[in-house]
């Protein structure tokens, strides 16, 4: 599913000058669309993200997979278990590179978007995807990165076939999606 979701995910800010920033994960999201039986769609997200992005513009996001959250506690735990084996895959991990000068140059309610690279990891997989993204300074001098359209993640691609046909049999389900969509939302604060 999403590096990916989950994602998303998500790093991809323009930082700040000779600081680091943290990742403030109770501000920040990474969700995924599942969509089963051909027409259900059902939102998810990861409750734990950390990252950060240092003063070269060096972007790291861990996703904690053990922390799917699908409002339905056996469907966690089928998703720990089948789909992520979060016993020998505990993280889907991002790794990008932003350029801070644009970051530098924001002012506080500035805004840009731009397309970034990004390396996601995922299931023991690494995997190059570009998106699009939104970067708003916000007032406290934090900064807000975002999709513009959600990142479409494939289960094939990351070896996730096989666990998502065991989710499919365990749950008695004429088919569920191998393609996910991934939105994410997070913001980096300035560390002191």
């Amino acid at each position: 599913m999403k590096k990916y979701l989950f994602c998303f995910l998500s790093l991809w800010v323009s930082l700040g000058a000779q600081a680091d920033w943290q990742l403030k994960g109770d501000d920040s999201s990474v969700n995924f669309i599942s969509i089963k039986k051909s027409a259900i769609a059902e939102v998810h997200l990861f409750k734990q993200l950390s990252g950060s992005i240092n003063n070269n513009g060096e972007v790291k996001v861990s996703i904690d997979l053990a922390s799917v959250d699908t409002n339905i506690a056996i469907r966690n735990e089928r998703m720990k278990s089948l789909l992520f084996d979060v016993n020998k895959f505990a993280t889907a991990n991002i790794l990008a590179k932003v350029d801070s000068g644009k970051l530098k140059a924001m002012k506080k309610g500035g805004f840009y978007q731009d397309d970034v690279d990004i390396v996601l990891s995922l299931h023991g997989i690494e995997k190059k995807i570009t998106t699009l993204i939104n970067v708003v300074k916000l007032a406290d001098g934090s900064i807000r990165v975002s999709s513009v359209h959600p990142v479409i993640i494939t289960a094939q691609d990351f070896g996730l076939s096989e666990g998502v046909e065991a989710l499919r049999v365990v749950a008695n389900l004429s088919v569920i999606s191998t393609a996910v969509p991934v939105t994410f939302n997070m913001v980096f604060a300035e560390t002191d």
